[in-house]
Parts: structure tokens; C-alpha cells; sequence
């Protein structure tokens, strides 16, 4: 038996996938396939077996090491790896030891971008068969059960802004690398400001159609393609799916656009705001409601006697209480960068303070539809598109299941959301954690040992930056003292 069938870890769906998975490899004579999985940033990493290893590969697991799970944004360990327990308290993850990439064939797909080439994503599991438990993709599962338990199941519909730039100097110099290296020397694509202007959207069309062309091709559900405000920046957004779909096809969106961009010549970054003349910041605004298990009816639809004036019903109405109550301790997942948080400005269309609003751009949530309305939905304004897609998405689900369990209110809809008396958000990422420490829903829902696994590595990141000198340090200081 496989690793698969001893451990029972696909369904009967997942079964026919990896089947038809495997008549793709043999049709369009694929040479090699990547597995993938997504580590604790939301980055994906894995290892490119030979096609014809891939079935075994799929079924019994291809070894990666524990230690890509300590790793902080510069790819350093910052948990000693070799002691006891390797830094985590658990015998399995000392060692640099190896857990096994277990295939969901569900999500096999050809490359376009890649010549021969089929790629999978994967789930971690130790030698026994157990998850690990610091897998996100692993405990965004379990929240979405807790969901389900509840009732309902989980849309969310992704808007995700990002930059695009033409490479100048890739800056591959031996001196240039590092932990991290220098970043490439880029130029623009379209000068100035530009939202949604059609003449700088034919300029960047021939960029934009090679993008389109290869999300189409992922099968990823691509709804629209726009230019934004900033100079080379742009967005895509894309139809709502239910439960890890949306999660996983932001991680293959953005992994895809930045590949296909580099064989192009070109730099995508989804950092929210890069330090470059006259750029803006990139969010990344989720859409989301939860649809009833019972008869399947969008369960935030307002209906008659629903509160809020009739936009939302009741479970919507105390859902987003929920993400309300707990929004400065959420920004820790939606915003898991340190400069991230340069975003949050008064007036600048991103939010800077807990509240929500209808149908209004400047606040944290925006509610959107009405009575009898199928598309009644709330949209997070708060997370940049650096996020990990299954922490980001996990924290509005406990956030929510919370605000229902406690019909939570969440005050009247604020109208001038930059001049409402309403909590701050977290104005940098160490107030973000230290926001989390203390939420209990949320420490419940992810789990003490997963939260104080996070909350290290976000610290060690933290520790490197304010050990580094500033140019503003430098220009402030240097010459006056």
C-alpha cells in the first residue's frame, strides 16, 4: 500500500485526480513535475521529480527538511535546529530531519509559462502519517471544518493589486548576494499616475495579455485585469470559490506571475510598498461571505427584520462584529510584513482605524449588496498581497465564527471613516503581535503553539530590522552630531 492508502489521506475525489493527473503527464509528454508546498510565509518551496517518478512521488511522499519551517523572510533559520526538539519542543523537527510533500492531486496543473512541465501542490505530513502542525495550508483546514461544524461554508473572492517592472541590472554580482541579496535594478513600465486609464492600459497590454493568457491557462478564475493608480502598478481580481480553492489559487497567482514576468525580463512584487520614486501601496482587498450547508443561500443576505437597515442578515451582521472585535490582532496575518504597515494612512483609500462601512473605500470592511441580494458580501480592505493566503483567510473565519458565537455588534457604519472615534490600527508589525498575544479567539483558533511559532519568527524578522541603520538615520544624524 501507499503512503496514501496506509494513512488514508486522499478521498475517493482526490484518487480520480491523481489518476487523471497522471494520463495529463503521459498526453502531453511532460518531462519533469514540481511539488510544491506553502511554507509558513506563503511562500511555495519544494523539489521537480521526473515525470515518471511523479505517480510514486504523488502517493508516497517526496522528503523536504524541517528546517524550511524555521526560517524567517531572509531564508535564515531562527530556531535552533540542532538542540533538543529543535527549538519546537518536538523530537520530529530537530535535526534538519524530513517530513513528506504528500500531493492533493485536485490541484495538478500543466505550466504554461514552463515547457514540459506539470506542477502539484502538496500537504506536509511526519513519517507516522501526522500533519505538522505548523503546515498553514494544514490549519486553514481545520478552521474551515470548524466552519462547516457551524453550518456553513467559506467564499472569498480575490482583489489583489501588484507592481510590475522592467529588470535594468538583476544585480547577480557575487557581492550582491546574501541573507537577502540586493534587490534588481528596475525601471517602469508607464510613467505617472494612471487609474484605469485606457491609452497606459494598451501600453502595458502586451505584459498584461501574457499574464492573462497564463492565469486562463492555470485555470485560475480570473474575473478582471485593471490598471491602478501608481505607475506600473496594476490589479486582478477574481470570481469567488469556496474553502481552500481561494487560498490555494492565490498562492499559484502569485508564484505564476512572478515567474512568468522573470523568463520575460520583468520584476512582479506583490511588497506592499516598494521604496521607489512616487509608488503607491498594493493591497490585497477580500471579498467574502458564508453560504448555508443547509440550502445553499449566501447566509450573510439580509432578509426581513435583519439589522443594519436591511444589508446584511443577522449571521452577517455578527460576523462582522467579529472581524470588527478582533481586527487590530487579524492585521498580524493580513499584513505579516514590516512594510506592510506603511500602508495604513488616513485618506489614502486604505484603512487606518477599526471600523466599517457601506459601500465605502476609506474604511477597514466594506459591506456591499442588500435585501435579496445573492452577492451580499464583506470586503477586508486591511491585508496587503504579501499575505499567506491561508493564515490571512483562517483569521477572518475564527474572527467571524467568534462575532456569531457572541452576536457581536458591530456599531453603525461609519461615514467618515477617517474621522470616526474608532481604535487605531496596529501602526507596525510588533504591535500587531502583541495585539495577537492577547486575543484569546484567536490564540484558541490557531492554537498556543502555532501562535508562539509565529509570533518568533515575526520577532527575529523584527530584530534584524532594528539592528539595521536607516537612510533616515543616516541623512538625520550623521551631519547634525
Amino acid at each position: 500500500m501507499s503512503f496514501v492508502e496506509r494513512h488514508g489521506l486522499w478521498t475517493d475525489e482526490q484518487f480520480e485526480a491523481a489518476a487523471r493527473a497522471e494520463a495529463l503527464i503521459a498526453e502531453k509528454k511532460l518531462e519533469v513535475v514540481r511539488l510544491s508546498f506553502a511554507d509558513q510565509h506563503g511562500i511555495l518551496r519544494g523539489k521537480t521529480v521526473m515525470a515518471g517518478d511523479a505517480a510514486h512521488a504523488m502517493r508516497n511522499g517526496c522528503t523536504i527538511t524541517t528546517t524550511l519551517l524555521a526560517k524567517d523572510t531572509s531564508h535564515r533559520s531562527v530556531f535552533p535546529v540542532f538542540t533538543a526538539g529543535g527549538g519546537f519542543g518536538m523530537p520530529e523537527m530537530q535535526g534538519g530531519s524530513d517530513v513528506l510533500m504528500i500531493a492533493d492531486p485536485t490541484t495538478f496543473r500543466v505550466l504554461p509559462f514552463a515547457p514540459q512541465t506539470g506542477w502539484v501542490l502538496c500537504d506536509i505530513y511526519f513519517q507516522d502519517g501526522r500533519p505538522v502542525p505548523f503546515s498553514t495550508r494544514h490549519l486553514y483546514r481545520g478552521v474551515l471544518q470548524k466552519l462547516e461544524t457551524a453550518g456553513y461554508d467559506y467564499l472569498a473572492g480575490l482583489e489583489v493589486e501588484f507592481h510590475v517592472f522592467k529588470i535594468e541590472n538583476p544585480r547577480l554580482r557575487p557581492e550582491d548576494t546574501g541573507w537577502p541579496g540586493e534587490a534588481p535594478d528596475v525601471s517602469m513600465l508607464a510613467p505617472g499616475y494612471q487609474y484605469l486609464t485606457e491609452t497606459r492600459f494598451d501600453q502595458l497590454e502586451p505584459v498584461l495579455e501574457a499574464l492573462r493568457r497564463d492565469v486562463l491557462a492555470l485555470d485560475l478564475p480570473l474575473r478582471s485585469v485593471e490598471i491602478e493608480l501608481g505607475p506600473s502598478q496594476c490589479e486582478f481580481t477574481f470570481h469567488p470559490q469556496v474553502g481552500l480553492a481561494p487560498a490555494d489559487a492565490m498562492m499559484l497567482f502569485r508564484s505564476a506571475v512572478k515567474q512568468s514576468c522573470r523568463r520575460r525580463g520583468l520584476h512582479a512584487t506583490f511588497m506592499c510598498r516598494p521604496k521607489l520614486p512616487n509608488m503607491m501601496s498594493s493591497g490585497w482587498h477580500l471579498h467574502q461571505s458564508l453560504r448555508d450547508r443547509r440550502d445553499g443561500t449566501n447566509a450573510f443576505m439580509a432578509r426581513a427584520g435583519a439589522p443594519d437597515d436591511g444589508l446584511l442578515s443577522a449571521v452577517g451582521h455578527h460576523f462582522l462584529g467579529g472581524l470588527l472585535a478582533h481586527g487590530r490582532a487579524t492585521t498580524a496575518f493580513s499584513t505579516p510584513t514590516i512594510n506592510g504597515y506603511k500602508r495604513y494612512r488616513a485618506y489614502a483609500l486604505a484603512p487606518d482605524r477599526v471600523i466599517w462601512g457601506h459601500d465605502n473605500r476609506g474604511a477597514m470592511v466594506r459591506a456591499l449588496g442588500g435585501p435579496n441580494d445573492p452577492a451580499t458580501r464583506l470586503e477586508n480592505r486591511i491585508g496587503e498581497p504579501a499575505a499567506n493566503p491561508y493564515l490571512y483567510m483562517a483569521s477572518q473565519v475564527v474572527a467571524g465564527l467568534d462575532g456569531i458565537a457572541r452576536k457581536l455588534d458591530p456599531g453603525p457604519s461609519a461615514d467618515t471613516p477617517y474621522e470616526t472615534n474608532a481604535p487605531l490600527l496596529p501602526k507596525n508589525l510588533d504591535e500587531a503581535l502583541a495585539a495577537l498575544r492577547i486575543d484569546a479567539a484567536l490564540v484558541e483558533g490557531f492554537g498556543q503553539s502555532f501562535i508562539d511559532y509565529y509570533v518568533h519568527i515575526k520577532a527575529a524578522e523584527i530584530a534584524r530590522y532594528q539592528l539595521e541603520v536607516s537612510e533616515w538615520e543616516q541623512k538625520e544624524y550623521f551631519e547634525l552630531f
